[in-house]
């Protein structure tokens, strides 16, 4: 066990602990770490030694913000989590035990992870979407000993099975407008203590633990469209890592304020924004969810420097209406994952911004990030952090590497200690299909130019065969949701009679108003991308259907093939022209 001491700093480096280090990881060429010096300390990489010293270094200044106007300065973040980690110590937590979060984005959320951390506990976020046998498999696959949940949540353990778990405690957090008890069910005989008496815990530092790089603290989990969701372990030294890439990329420095408006239970927005924040000294504004409507006034209003944008909200940013202020703020930086070349160089020039790019999953970290000064490309996520990590392409059904600019799949291997996962929670056969020769598979499609630069391409089994050519449904639906229409789309191959063993490509449209003529759309269609690539069947719907962390259920689009509601263009004889 091991206590804080007032003025003990454990990173043993002078303050602000290497920003213009950081800075320089991601410029041209990657220098060694070992050349970097001792301020990154690498036997330090732990949140809860960033927290103690940030405590030290920045102390009453602003940590963190939330919409509902609660905030928390640095040294306020290390006291609070002290109190709640000898409360959950209290409670019988031990090292190694799971806390289990179902939590909006919040800072009771926060404070949580971190009071787990400084015990050597695992801290489990969940969709707080979940619902049914879909919390159901989490709670069981990571069989936490106490379970933290706000309050508008609990009655989503009403029909969940925890006969065979090991909780011993829920603990609620309210928003202040409501305090609710257990429903009736699941959780009913299961002490229900609040957080906000935790809080008030007197810390008892001897009840502490100092963890290492190469603890396992973080189980969070992804979802794919087939099979259970999977818990990827994460150590310290990983989610330090996340945190430390996005530093290094965005050139984060404590005058920065950081805008996150995705879920803190996926690592984009808790590793990548929150704590970055923390590694950089920087402020850190968190809303719970992301509203197109809002997203520019609260940039403006919190004076935000910098931001990420996920999936469609570049694209749902960059379609709302103009105006003359649309630069009247003061953001400079936007990490942007993926993003499609033309809106994203317009978006830059809109906004008065610029755009990065990086590759990355949960399971493997942010292997590579593009640089604030090359033009944006579609699909480009710069050269792989070579200081970090292996990355090949290879042929998907050998493993073999293949020549550059050649698509296959992207594979990952880690060349620091503890800075990737290290398998899959109760799941020893997924970890093993995911590890095959000594190399993660990442099931993602890609490329390296000439100079070196890592493209995603497609996930693999979205790949499309058509008239010779492998076809990136990514691309494919880039395109498609360029239509006014469409608010997102969904291309997947099938395999009809007479495609002589090629596919033919459907694209199920969600559409915002009524549904366009669908001759009429591939009219639009035509000229705006090559021919083999232009759609044979076509749906229109009111929205996709999705797993519950937002994934388009692809594969049940497969299965449903060519269906009552399935326009065919052959059946019309529409020709689409070689000119």
């Amino acid at each position: 066990m091991a206590s804080k001491s007032s003025t003990a700093d454990p990173f043993r480096i002078p303050a602000p602990y290497g920003l213009q280090v950081l800075r320089s990881l991601l410029v041209r060429g990657h220098p060694r770490l070992d050349d970097l010096g001792p301020a990154l300390a690498r036997e330090r990489w732990t949140l809860v030694d960033a927290v103690r010293h940030q405590a030290n270094v920045h102390g009453d200044r602003e940590f963190l913000s939330f919409e509902d106007g609660k905030a928390v300065s640095f040294s306020e973040f290390d006291y609070l989590t002290d109190c709640l980690a000898t409360a959950l110590a209290d409670l019988g937590l031990q090292i190694g035990d799971r806390v289990l979060g179902l939590l909006t984005n919040s800072r009771e959320f926060m404070i949580t992870m971190i009071a787990a951390h400084k015990l050597r506990a695992v801290f489990v976020p969940v969709n707080t979407e979940l619902r049914g046998g879909f919390l159901e498999h989490q709670v069981q696959n990571s069989s936490p000993r106490i379970i933290v949940v706000d309050d508008d949540l609990l009655d989503r353990f009403g029909t969940v099975d925890t006969s065979q778990s090991d909780i011993e405690t829920v603990v609620g957090v309210s928003d202040g407008t409501s305090v609710r008890s257990v429903p009736p069910g699941a959780l009913a005989d299961i002490p229900l203590v609040r957080m906000d008496s935790l809080l008030n815990t007197e810390p008892n530092m001897e009840a502490l633990s100092d963890p290492t790089p190469s603890d396992v603290c973080t189980i969070m989990y992804t979802s794919g469209t087939t099979g259970p969701s999977k818990g990827v372990l994460m150590p310290q030294g990983h989610c330090y890592l996340f945190a430390l890439g996005t530093v290094a990329a965005m050139e984060l420095t404590e005058d920065d304020r950081y805008f996150c408006c995705m879920p803190l239970f996926h690592a984009n927005g808790l590793f990548m924004q929150a704590y970055a924040s923390l590694l950089a000294g920087s402020s850190c504004h968190v809303t719970k969810r992301f509203s197109v409507t809002d997203w520019l006034s609260i940039v403006r209003e919190e004076q935000i420097t910098v931001t990420n944008a996920l999936g469609v909200m570049p694209e749902f940013i960059f379609r709302s209406p103009e105006s003359p202020h649309d630069r009247d703020h003061k953001l400079t930086r936007i990490l942007a994952i993926p993003v499609a070349e033309e809106w994203g160089v317009a978006m830059q020039e809109r906004f008065g911004v610029k755009l990065r790019q990086g590759f990355g999953m949960t399971e493997v970290n942010m292997v590579s990030y593009s640089d604030l000064e090359d033009p944006v490309m579609a699909g480009c996520a710069g050269p792989p952090l070579s200081e970090f990590f292996d990355v090949i392409i290879a042929d998907p059904e050998t493993d073999a590497e293949l020549p550059r600019d050649n698509i296959g799949e992207i594979l990952v291997r880690p060349k620091v200690p503890f800075c990737f996962n290290v398998g899959y929670f109760n799941m020893p056969d997924k970890t093993v299909e995911a590890w095959r020769n000594l190399w993660f598979h990442t099931g993602d499609a890609g490329r390296m130019d000439s100079e070196g630069r890592l493209f995603f391409v497609d996930r693999i089994k979205d790949r499309i065969r058509r008239r010779g050519e492998n076809i990136s449904s990514y691309e494919l639906e880039q395109a498609l949701n360029e239509h006014p229409s469409v608010v997102e789309s969904a291309a997947v191959g099938l395999r009809v009679p007479g495609a002589g063993g090629e596919d033919e490509i459907k694209a199920v449209l969600a559409i915002d108003g009524p549904a366009p003529d669908p001759t009429g759309f591939l009219d639009w269609c035509v000229p705006r991308m090559p021919r083999h690539t232009v759609p044979r069947y076509l749906e229109f719907v009111t929205e996709l259907d999705k797993t519950a962390s937002g994934k388009i259920r692809k594969q049940a689009i497969r299965d449903a093939g060519v269906t009552g509601d399935t326009w065919d263009r052959e059946s019309v004889g529409y020709v689409i022209s070689r000119n």
